[in-house]
């Protein structure tokens, strides 16, 4: 049930998102949902966010952080995120919280988000042996640019240019570590 949520949630953003969304995408009427999730609307959300966020420790934060070597972690992380976000046709549930009205609800695990992901980012990064200066810049604008990469690829609904953008990252990855 959880990823037919985080879709409606996905298509809809927060606000967007009814109660009959929901029920038509789960087939549950809205005293099931209510007895599944006695806070609404915002404790689906909650559980979607921490689902999200239980796939990018497993598949992204951990390896980056432990995985050596560390070159191989960042490689595999391009394509954990191109597989996430399916080469450029889903949005960033994540990224679309931070950006509307209800980011003040859902601050803190939106935050948490981002920074783990630079910071895990940027620890392989060191290990690979960047700077921290070097691997924190560098870490933050690939996550950035990851970020605008999927916006605008499903704006001009354009995927292969995601795509681009990630192969544009790895060679830039590549060549800052020479």
């Amino acid at each position: 049930m959880v990823p037919a949520l985080a879709e409606v949630f996905r298509e809809h953003g927060y606000a967007g998102t009814s109660l009959a969304l929901i029920s038509a995408a789960t087939g549950l009427g809205k005293g099931s949902l209510y007895h599944l999730f006695p806070g609404g609307k915002a404790e689906m959300a909650a559980c979607v966010i921490a689902e999200i966020d239980a796939w990018f420790e497993s598949h992204l934060y951990r390896p980056l952080r432990e995985q050596d070597p560390p070159e191989t972690a960042i490689s595999d992380m391009f394509e954990s995120v191109d597989h996430y976000f399916r080469s450029g046709r889903r949005v960033c549930l994540v990224g679309v919280l931070a950006l509307g009205t209800s980011r003040d609800l859902f601050a803190e695990a939106v935050r948490g988000y981002f920074a783990r992901w630079v910071d895990a980012l940027a620890g392989a990064l060191r290990r690979a042996g960047h700077s921290d200066s070097a691997s924190v810049a560098l870490a933050e604008d690939i996550v950035a640019q990851i970020q605008g990469a999927i916006v605008l690829a499903r704006a001009l609904d354009e995927p292969a240019l995601f795509t681009r953008a990630l192969a544009t990252l790895r060679s830039r990855v590549a060549t800052a570590a020479k």
